[in-house]
């Protein structure tokens, strides 16, 4: 990976629209360390945090004056990324492995780290397009979320060894609503309640 080029990124990203899994095969074949692989995520959240601030300050831009736009600070946007990626790998390794998988640390950070880079590409689509095309963004942005649910089922799979990508979208599904359920009461012995 270490000669790899923009090109090169280009042709992965193709590849992974077109074949998910047999990608995602190809990334993992390459053996990258646990420390490698760590700052590769830690590469994608700060250019997810950039473009964020851009697209911020296109919709600040295009709004009229007077009318505000609630920003979060970069650094607290940043670390609360990082935060939920990083539940969200060992999610994805724990439960993964808990229903019988054989996936490993390394192989759930590159998961994590090679699907938010795919996110980072839609999100500058989504953003070009808020720019140009302001109608269609929302409608990439639905497409993002569709693509990002297709792409996690597949990795999944791969990672683990499944063959049922209906059943790894179900484990997905229940996990969400477990992980958001337990949120919810930890939320409320706090005090803290979340509107319907």
């Amino acid at each position: 990976m270490a000669g790899i080029g923009l090109s090169d990124l280009g042709s992965l990203v193709g590849d992974t629209l077109r074949a998910p899994r047999e990608t995602f095969a190809r990334l993992s074949a390459w053996r990258l360390s646990v420390p490698v692989l760590s700052q590769a995520l830690l590469l994608v959240v700060v250019l997810s945090v950039l473009l964020a601030e851009l697209s911020n300050l296109m919709v600040s831009y295009l709004h009229p004056p007077g009318v505000g736009v609630m920003l979060l600070s970069p650094m607290f946007f940043g670390a609360l990324q990082l935060a939920l990626l990083v539940g969200m790998l060992f999610a994805i390794l724990l439960v993964g492995r808990a229903l019988g998988g054989h996936g490993d640390l390394a192989g759930s950070i590159l998961l994590v780290s090679w699907l938010q880079f795919i996110m980072v590409c839609v999100q500058l689509v989504q953003s070009a397009a808020l720019l140009l095309v302001p109608s269609l963004a929302w409608a990439i942005g639905v497409g993002g979320l569709v693509l990002f649910l297709w792409l996690l089922t597949n990795f999944i799979a791969e990672l683990h060894g499944f063959t049922a990508l209906g059943r790894v979208f179900a484990m997905i599904l229940f996990t969400m609503l477990g992980v958001a359920l337990g949120l919810s009461f930890v939320l409320a012995l706090f005090g803290v309640t979340v509107p319907a």
